[in-house]
C-alpha cells in the first residue's frame, strides 16, 4: 500500500520509545521505505541495531558522527521522505522545534523538512496539560503540523491520566491515510452519524437493528484523511473511537436528534449515515416486564426524522443520507432524496451477498439532486466513503457554476 513512499520514523527519549519498533515494522510492513532517526535520549531506551534490524536502513542518531555517504545526511533525508512520523514526541522536542531550535539530527531533519509531520505526543499527564507544553502544541498546529492526541489510562509514573502512546495501529493508520489522501477538505465542518440507536421499553431491554457503524465510521475516518474537521455523532457499536474525530456517544433517537440540532449549523457537509429507529415505545417500564402470557404487546409511538429536519433547515450545507431498500431501491430512493431535501442519497438494497449491514463491503447507488446515478460495484466501505466524498464535491462544483 506504501509502495514508493519514504517514511523517517523519529524516536525521542520516553519510555513509549520501545513502541516505535512496532510502527517501524507495520510500515515496513506496507512496503514502505522507512528510516529512522533516534535522539541520544531514545538510545537510552531501545539500541539503534533494533531499529536498523526492522527498518532495513542505517539508523541516523549521532548529529557528527562518521556519514554513511557524502550527502548531508539531515538534509537529504529531508529532500527525500514523504513524511516524519515522530513517535514518541517528547515535550522537549516539541518545544525545540515550536520555537526554532535545531541541535540534533531528528530536530534539525524536521526544520528543513517541506512534507507532512506528524507528532504522536506521549508524556506524564502532567506536562501533557502544563500550559508551555499546550501553547507549543496550539503554535506547531497554527504552521501545519500533525497531531495524534495521547490516549488515557495507566502510565509509566504510576498515575492515570492522558498521556499514553496512541495505539501503534491508529498512528500507522493515520500516517497512511495522510499520504495516500488530499486535503481537499481542509477548513471543512463534516458532521456523521452513525450506528444503530436503541429504543427502551424495560431498563433491561429495547428494539434496535443491526447496523454496527462501520460505514458511518469509514465516513468519519475518510473525512478526517482529507482534511476535515470532523464531528461524529454515534449510536452504540462496538468500534474503537476515531482518533481525529470528536466523538459524541448517544443511544436513543431523541438524544441524536438533540446532539445533531445542537451542532448542524456549524456543519458544511452533514451525512447522516445512521440507522435510527423510525418508532419507539411510548412508555418504559420502571421494572423488567416478567413473562407473564404467550403475548407482549408494546405500544409505539414515531420518533423525530432528523434528516427531514435538517434537509428543511440546511442552509448552505451539503446534506446527505441512506436508503436501505428491499425492493423498487431507486423509486424509492429518489423519492426519499426529494421530500427531505438531500443533496445526495446513498442506496443501498438489502439481501445481497457482502452489502448491508454488518460487514466491510457494500454495493451502492450514488443519487444526486440533479438527477445523476452512480452505479458502485461491491468495494469496501472505506472506498465507498472516497467516492462520497468526490460526489459531493462533485455537487459543490456544479451548484457554484449554476450561481454564476
Amino acid at each position: 500500500m506504501l509502495k514508493g513512499y519514504t517514511i523517517v520514523v523519529g524516536v525521542t527519549g520516553g519510555i513509549a520509545a520501545y513502541k516505535s519498533a512496532e510502527i517501524v515494522r507495520k510500515l515496513k510492513k506496507l512496503n514502505a521505505d522507512v528510516h529512522v532517526i533516534m535522539t541520544d535520549n531514545a538510545c537510552e531506551f531501545i539500541t539503534p541495531l533494533t531499529m536498523q534490524t526492522l527498518s532495513q536502513n542505517l539508523v541516523a542518531a549521532d548529529m557528527f558522527g562518521k556519514p554513511a555517504n557524502w550527502e548531508i545526511e539531515h538534509l537529504s533525508l529531508a529532500r527525500k521522505a514523504d513524511m516524519i512520523i515522530v513517535a514518541p514526541a517528547t515535550a522537549n522536542i516539541l518545544g525545540k522545534i515550536a520555537n526554532g531550535i535545531a541541535d540534533d539530527m531528528l530536530s534539525t531533519t524536521i526544520m528543513a523538512a517541506k512534507i507532512p509531520v506528524m507528532f504522536a505526543c506521549a508524556m506524564n499527564t502532567n506536562m501533557y496539560e502544563n500550559q508551555i507544553v499546550q501553547n507549543n502544541i496550539s503554535r506547531l498546529k497554527k504552521v501545519g503540523y500533525l497531531f495524534i492526541e495521547p490516549e488515557e489510562g495507566f502510565l509509566a509514573c504510576n498515575e492515570e491520566g492522558k498521556g499514553r502512546l496512541a495505539d501503534v495501529d491508529d498512528i500507522v493508520e493515520k500516517a497512511t491515510r495522510t499520504l495516500l489522501f488530499k486535503p481537499d477538505l481542509a477548513g471543512k465542518t463534516v458532521l456523521v452519524t452513525a450506528g444503530p440507536t436503541r429504543e427502551r421499553f424495560d431498563p433491561i431491554r429495547y428494539i434496535t437493528n443491526g447496523s454496527t457503524g462501520i460505514m458511518g465510521y469509514a465516513i468519519a475516518k475518510t473525512a478526517c484523511a482529507r482534511g476535515a474537521k470532523v464531528i461524529l455523532v454515534s449510536g452504540p457499536v462496538g468500534l474503537k473511537k476515531l482518533i481525529g474525530a470528536e466523538t459524541i456517544y448517544v443511544e436513543t433517537a431523541e438524544q441524536m436528534h438533540d446532539e445533531v440540532i445542537k451542532r448542524y449549523e456549524h456543519a458544511d457537509i452533514i451525512i447522516m449515515s445512521a440507522a435510527v429507529a423510525d418508532y419507539k415505545p411510548k412508555t418504559i417500564a420502571d421494572n423488567k416486564i416478567k413473562k407473564s402470557s404467550d403475548e407482549l404487546s408494546i405500544e409505539l409511538v414515531k420518533n423525530p426524522d432528523i434528516l427531514k429536519e435538517i434537509g428543511n433547515k440546511k442552509g448552505k450545507s451539503i446534506v446527505v443520507g441512506f436508503s436501505m431498500e428491499t425492493e423498487n431501491i431507486e423509486a424509492n430512493s429518489i423519492k426519499k432524496l426529494k421530500e427531505k431535501n438531500m443533496d445526495l442519497i446513498i442506496a443501498n438494497e438489502i439481501g445481497k451477498e457482502g452489502a448491508g449491514f454488518g460487514c466491510d463491503t457494500n454495493i451502492v447507488k450514488l443519487i444526486n439532486k440533479f438527477g445523476m446515478m452512480n452505479d458502485l460495484p461491491l468495494m469496501s466501505k472505506e472506498k465507498i466513503a472516497d467516492k462520497i466524498f468526490d460526489e459531493i464535491l462533485s455537487i459543490e462544483r456544479i451548484d457554484k457554476e449554476i450561481k454564476r
